[in-house]
């Protein structure tokens, strides 16, 4: 999910790599889960999340779906999938026990490992941030950022998440010029023909949007993983189905 706010607003003005140490030690949130309510949409599922909590929990997206653990949203044009939250008046993620621990700790997505980090995209790949008005607990310490992540083969995990990234952004912004480029192209004969021209070409881009959605909720969500297989080789060949399909 891209923010449109400047890095002086929300961080401590550094970028940090793997080996660097950042103050985001927080004794493992003892006695605190403010940044599990409240939440709206904003925990959404890469891939690999999908992964961790369904292949390797013994669990389906359909079912996450169908208990209310996990919703569509779209984001940034794209249809993906994230952490739902109870109905209430404490709006807790729907994977909050009793006590404010997290059932899914093993298994918990991408953005929950990265809090209060976030990840700064630039030139095709990108570092990481402190977001210095999220975090609620007082004198944090300093960790390193691999460590903080907890994810194993991290190397293969930041690559993967760059494509990622990438991927969705670029057949977003091609999609959007294709679009454009359809509807600035003029239309011929009369008043009443050139507007039903418009409203062909309106609907055949929102086709592409349509088809391009459903490709990637079937191939990299809906689409079970084989545990026994690495992930990253999965995804990789679904990525070039993808790339394949969407030309």
């Amino acid at each position: 999910m891209e923010r449109n706010v400047t890095m002086a607003e929300i961080s401590d003005g550094k970028l940090y790599s793997r080996d660097d140490m950042v103050k985001a030690g927080c004794d493992d949130c003892r006695g605190c889960s403010a940044c599990c309510h409240g939440m709206d949409n904003s925990i959404v599922l890469d891939p690999y999340d999908v992964y961790r909590l369904t292949t390797l929990r013994g669990d389906t997206l359909e079912h996450l779906l169908e208990e209310k653990k996990v919703e569509w949203n779209v984001v940034d044009g794209q249809i993906l999938p994230n952490l739902a939250l109870r109905s209430g008046a404490d709006e807790a993620c729907g994977f909050l026990d009793e006590a404010g621990r997290c059932r899914i700790h093993a298994y918990r997505p991408g953005i929950c490992r990265l809090f209060p980090l976030g990840r700064f995209y630039e030139n095709g790949s990108f570092q990481y941030f402190l977001q210095i008005h999220e975090c609620k607990k007082e004198n944090r310490t300093k960790v390193k950022v691999k460590k903080w992540i907890d994810t194993p083969d991290l190397k293969r995990y930041e690559a993967y998440i760059s494509r990622w990234h990438y991927f969705l952004k670029d057949i977003r912004m091609a999609e959007t010029e294709a679009a454009q480029k359809l509807l600035a192209e003029p239309c011929i004969g009369t008043s009443e023909e050139q507007e039903i021209q418009k409203k062909n070409r309106a609907a055949a881009a929102a086709g592409r949007e349509k088809r391009r959605n459903l490709l990637i909720m079937k191939l990299f969500y809906l689409l079970p993983y084989d545990g026994e297989k690495d992930f990253y080789e999965q995804f990789e060949k679904r990525m070039q189905m993808a790339e394949r399909s969407l030309r």
